[in-house]
C-alpha cells in the first residue's frame, strides 16, 4: 500500500513541475491572419466596386429608356416631338411623369427637333467616363467604362 502511494504523489508531483501549455494565438498567427485578411479584401473592394458602378448604368439606361418614353408619349399627344437645343438639361419640371433613379450619379442631357431626339446619359464621380446615349431610332449606345457597351 505504501508503495502505490508513493507512485501516485511522485505521478502527481511530476505533473506539477511540467509548465502548462499557453492558450491564445502567438503573434505570428494574428500577423498571418491580418495578411490574408488584406489580399482577400484587395481583390474583393475593387471587384464590388465594379459591380455597384455596373449596377449603376445599367440603372441609368433605364432612365433613359423611361425618359424615351415620355418624349414618345409627348409625340403620340402632339405629332412632334418638344424641340430642345443641344445639351438641354432633362429635368423633372420639363417631363413631370419622369423620375430618375440614378440622377446622383448621372447628367441626363437632351438634343431634340418635330422628328427626332437624341438623350445623353452622362456620369458623375466615379462614373465619369460612363457616356449612354439613346435615340427615336432606338439606337443604343454606352461606352465601356459603363460596364458594358450594348443594352
Amino acid at each position: 500500500m505504501n508503495t502505490a502511494f508513493a507512485l501516485a504523489s511522485k505521478s502527481s508531483a511530476g505533473r506539477a513541475s511540467q509548465p502548462r501549455p499557453q492558450a491564445g494565438f502567438t503573434l505570428i498567427e494574428l500577423m498571418i491572419a491580418v495578411v490574408v485578411l488584406g489580399v482577400l479584401a484587395a481583390i474583393a473592394i475593387p471587384s464590388y466596386t465594379s459591380y455597384v458602378n455596373k449596377s449603376r448604368a445599367k440603372s441609368g439606361s433605364a432612365d433613359l429608356a423611361a425618359l424615351a418614353l415620355n418624349m414618345e408619349n409627348r409625340y403620340q399627344l402632339q405629332l412632334s416631338y418638344p424641340v430642345n437645343a443641344a445639351g438641354t438639361a432633362a429635368t423633372t419640371t420639363m417631363f413631370p411623369a419622369w423620375a430618375p433613379t440614378q440622377s446622383a450619379y448621372f447628367n441626363y442631357t437632351l438634343v431634340s427637333t418635330a422628328t427626332s431626339y437624341t438623350l445623353t446619359a452622362t456620369g458623375k464621380s466615379s462614373l465619369a467616363s460612363c457616356v449612354m446615349t439613346l435615340s427615336n431610332s432606338n439606337a443604343r449606345t454606352a461606352t465601356s467604362a459603363c460596364g458594358f457597351t450594348t443594352w
